[in-house]
């Protein structure tokens, strides 16, 4: 790789407009591990809370990728506080990094330190969620945007949960954070949904603001009152998790569904073992890895060569995942024409998470 100069990388690697492929990548992976030590990278990256366990994962697989590419990552965890991150990025705006990727704890309260790194030339990453409104993401300068569809994802949990109330009843929503714009879309589509359906009756949307302590109580509070609910759905599967425990301490497993989002490890052995209806996969490894990938590959061949070759939103979608297999015995003969060849996608799901693939 010793004559992979920077012309030669910058012909031999693509961009893909539908996200990132690896394959494309490994002339630059292969420079960027033969030249780590003489361009060496440094990378100031950051969460919304490291006690999520989405973000505990996006965490691993940043510095899986950040591995691969010898890039050197300083963490600085938001700690699911808006204020103590925007106080972190005063601090970190001081310092001088080659790339900058950050999931907001909520929109606009890190608009100033972000302008400042942008205007003296450090690329930045959005990951997940809105830094400021979407107008105005890319005149403040930031590279990238790479996100889920959080509407989609709650729709599909949603009309699960809809349909195994048999579209009536009563039902609950657990929000996020009220100023993080995915829980935000993730309460639109949980109401795109609900709102259509005349005989379901919402009894209870609060924040828990991803608290699963919070979100216990929550769920607790809610039972008392509503000893006949049908349905919860949770803005992210830590909060599910707590409020399915809360549920079956109750002694309603059997009565109350539960969805969340995510996809987390946790919560695909949950929807495989029944305890929760359904997920739908938010890709921490995809997010988190690209924006470590894309930040690198900014560094090397400049910001004006970065704005050119790479799309400004690049969507990590995934799938939802449900308990119920598609096993109709009259197509047993013609598996294709089942929802996943009527197997579970559980195992695998898990095994490509493992793998920060997915």
């Amino acid at each position: 790789m010793s004559t992979l100069n920077r012309r030669n990388f910058l012909k031999n690697s693509l961009v893909l407009s539908s996200g990132f492929a690896l394959a494309n990548y490994l002339p630059f992976i292969e420079y960027r591990r033969a030249h780590a030590q003489d361009q060496p990278l440094k990378a100031a990256m950051s969460s919304a809370g490291l006690a999520g366990t989405w973000n505990a994962q996006g965490e691993e697989a940043a510095r899986w990728m950040a591995g691969l590419l010898g890039v050197e990552i300083t963490w600085f965890d938001g700690e699911f506080d808006a204020q103590a991150q925007r106080a972190k990025f005063d601090q970190l705006v001081t310092q001088e990094w080659d790339f900058v990727a950050v999931q907001p704890g909520a929109i606009g309260t890190l608009i100033e330190p972000i302008q400042t790194l942008t205007e003296s030339g450090v690329p930045v990453i959005d990951m997940d969620t809105l830094i400021a409104p979407l107008q105005d993401l890319q005149s403040l300068g930031v590279l990238a945007f790479i996100a889920p569809d959080n509407v989609f994802m709650a729709e599909s949990v949603v009309q699960r949960l809809i349909d195994k109330m048999e579209g009536a009843g009563k039902i609950a929503h657990i929000g996020g954070q009220p100023g993080h714009t995915g829980a935000q879309a993730r309460g639109q589509g949980f109401f795109n949904l609900v709102n259509k359906y005349p005989d379901i009756e919402v009894v209870d949307d609060q924040p828990a603001d991803w608290d699963v302590t919070r979100a216990a109580d929550l769920t607790e509070s809610v039972l008392n009152r509503h000893p006949d609910l049908k349905a919860i759905f949770a803005d992210n599967d830590d909060m599910a998790l707590a409020a399915r425990q809360i549920v079956e301490n109750a002694g309603l497993g059997d009565q109350v569904l539960v969805g969340g989002v995510d996809a987390m490890p946790p919560a695909v052995e949950a929807v495989r073992d029944g305890r929760l209806v359904a997920t739908a996969r938010n890709s921490a490894n995809r997010i988190h890895s690209w924006a470590v990938l894309a930040g690198a590959w900014a560094a090397t061949v400049g910001l004006e060569q970065a704005r050119a070759e790479m799309p400004f939103y690049i969507l990590a979608d995934g799938p939802a995942i449900f308990a119920d297999i598609d096993s109709n015995p009259d197509l047993a003969d013609e598996p294709w024409k089942l929802r996943n060849y009527g197997l579970s996608a559980a195992d695998g799901i898990l095994w490509s998470e493992s793998q920060y693939l997915f």
